[in-house]
C-alpha cells in the first residue's frame, strides 16, 4: 500500500461508508476567484484551529489565509501573529479582516474566500456552518459538530444545501484518512473476522484543562473560555473526544445504533467543586444496532485510572484492532505507512479542491456527532433512549443561541449556592 492514499481510492473508502448517503458530486472550477488560489478563512482560534490552519498551509496547495474569527480578540490576533511566523507568504490577514466577538464568524465568512475553517467549540458550530453553506463556501469543520439534537438537525440540513451547491464538507474525524484505518476497515467490511458482533471503544484519559475566572469576566466569556465544562458548549467528553472511537466503530458497520443504554457520573472532576463545572467525568454505554450487536463504550476522565483510546472488534471468525490488526486464521497487520490523520485530512481536503473534486462528510459527520449526543443522554437520565425518538424531541441546550453576546446570560447559571446544575441519572429529562 502506498504511504498516501490517492484521492480516487479515499474517495471510494470514504464514500462507501456514509450511510445512506451518495456518492461524492465532483465538479470543475470550484473556486471561485477562476484560478488556482485558495483563499481560507479561520473561525474559532484555539489550539485546534490554530493547528487546522497551519496543515493547511503545509500542503502542497496554492492557499492563503486571509480573515480570522474569534471569540476573543487576543486569540485571533495572536493566531495571525504565530501563522505568520511559520507561514508569512501564506497569511494575508489584514488589522481590518481580524474579527471577535460571538457574532464575528459572520464578518469572516462574508471575507471574498473560498474555504472556511470552524475551529470553534461545538455548541457553536451548526450556525456557523449553515451561514458559510448559506454563503457557498466550502467548508472544513472540526468535530464534533453540535451539542444537541436540535444542533443536528440544523447541520444535516445544511448537509443537504451543501449537496445541491456541490460545496466541498470536510469534518475532523481524521481516522478516516488515516491509511491503516482504512485499510483495516475495508478488511472487516470485506469479511477478515466473518459476520461483527461486538465492538468495544475506549476514551479513557485523565483530567483536561481549567482556565480560572478573570476580573471582571462576564458569566458567558468564563463559560465560553472554559467550554469544555458546559453541557451547552461542549457536549461531554463523550462527545468532544470519545466520537472519535464511536465513529470508528460505526463506520465498521456501516450503519448507526438504533437505541442506547448507560450510566456515568463526576467523581474527580475539578476535585469536585461543582462551581467550575457541570460535565462529567466517567460514562459507559451499552449501544445497539438494528441487527442486534452491541457496541460498549468507556468514556473517562480519572486520574490514576486505567488509561486507552482506541477500538477492539469481535467477529464470529476472529477479532481486530482498527488501526491496523486482524487477528484470525489469517494474521494480518498493517506495514505501510501511515500520516498522521490531522496532517492528512487536509492534504486530502486541498488536493481535492485543487482538483476540483468534491467529496462531502458532512452526513457521517453529523450522524456521529449524534451517535455520541445519544450516548451522553442515556448516561445523564439512566434511561433506554432511542435515536429516532431524541432526533426528533431532544432537548434544545441553548435556545436563542444565534443571538448570544459575551454580555448574554448563558443557558446555565450558577444557584444561589454558587454551583452549576448537574444532570441526575434518574431525574434528567433528555427531552424537550
Amino acid at each position: 500500500m502506498s504511504s498516501k492514499p490517492t484521492r480516487r481510492t479515499f474517495i471510494q473508502a470514504s464514500s462507501a461508508a456514509i450511510v445512506g448517503g451518495a456518492l461524492p458530486n465532483v465538479a470543475r472550477g470550484v473556486h471561485s476567484h477562476g484560478s488556482s488560489e485558495i483563499r481560507f478563512v479561520l473561525v474559532g482560534c484555539g489550539g485546534r484551529g490554530t493547528g487546522a490552519a497551519a496543515q493547511i498551509m503545509n500542503t502542497k496547495g496554492n492557499v492563503k489565509l486571509v480573515a480570522v474569527a474569534d471569540a476573543f480578540p487576543n486569540k485571533a490576533a495572536s493566531t495571525v501573529r504565530t501563522l505568520k511566523k511559520r507561514h508569512a507568504g501564506k497569511v494575508d490577514v489584514p488589522e481590518e479582516q481580524i474579527f471577535s466577538g460571538l457574532g464575528a464568524y459572520k464578518q469572516a465568512i462574508d471575507v471574498d474566500c473560498d474555504l472556511v475553517v470552524i475551529a470553534t467549540p461545538p455548541g457553536f458550530k451548526p450556525q456557523q456552518f449553515e451561514y458559510a453553506i448559506n454563503k457557498g463556501r466550502h467548508v472544513f469543520m472540526e468535530k464534533p459538530v453540535a451539542t444537541d439534537a436540535p444542533g443536528v438537525r440544523r447541520v444535516l440540513a445544511a448537509v443537504e444545501t451543501s449537496k445541491q451547491k456541490n460545496l466541498m464538507v470536510g469534518v475532523g474525524l481524521q481516522r478516516r484518512h488515516e491509511p491503516r484505518y482504512m485499510e483495516t476497515v475495508k478488511r472487516l467490511q470485506d469479511g477478515a473476522i466473518g459476520d461483527i458482533i461486538t465492538q468495544r471503544v475506549y476514551w479513557n484519559g485523565s483530567g483536561i484543562w481549567h482556565r480560572g475566572r478573570q476580573a471582571e469576566q462576564s458569566e458567558m466569556a468564563f463559560q465560553v473560555n472554559n467550554w469544555y465544562h458546559f453541557n451547552w458548549v461542549c457536549g461531554d467528553q463523550i462527545c468532544e473526544q470519545h466520537i472519535h472511537n464511536i465513529d470508528v466503530a460505526c463506520w465498521i458497520k456501516g450503519a448507526y445504533p438504533v437505541e442506547c443504554n448507560g450510566m456515568g457520573g463526576r467523581e474527580q472532576r475539578m476535585g469536585g467543586d461543582a462551581s467550575k463545572s457541570q460535565i462529567f467525568d466517567h460514562t459507559f454505554c451499552e449501544y445497539t444496532f438494528a441487527d442486534g450487536t452491541k457496541m460498549y463504550s468507556q468514556g473517562r476522565h480519572l486520574a490514576g485510572g486505567w488509561n486507552k483510546v482506541g477500538e477492539e472488534v469481535h467477529g464470529s471468525k476472529g477479532t481486530a484492532t482498527p488501526s491496523g490488526r486482524i487477528r484470525s486464521d489469517q494474521e494480518w497487520r498493517f506495514s505501510g505507512k501511515s500520516p498522521g490523520g490531522h496532517q492528512q485530512e487536509q492534504h486530502d481536503l486541498i488536493e481535492a479542491l485543487m482538483a476540483g473534486e468534491i467529496y462531502n462528510e458532512g452526513e457521517y459527520g453529523a450522524k456521529s456527532t449524534f451517535a455520541a449526543i445519544l450516548g451522553r443522554e442515556a448516561c445523564y437520565s439512566g434511561k433506554m433512549i432511542k435515536w429516532d425518538k431524541l432526533m426528533k424531541k431532544g432537548r434544545d441546550l441553548a435556545p436563542g443561541i444565534d443571538a448570544f453576546t459575551m454580555d448574554s446570560a448563558p443557558p446555565v447559571v450558577p444557584g444561589s449556592d454558587g454551583n452549576y446544575p448537574l444532570p441526575v441519572p434518574g431525574v434528567y429529562n433528555p427531552y424537550a
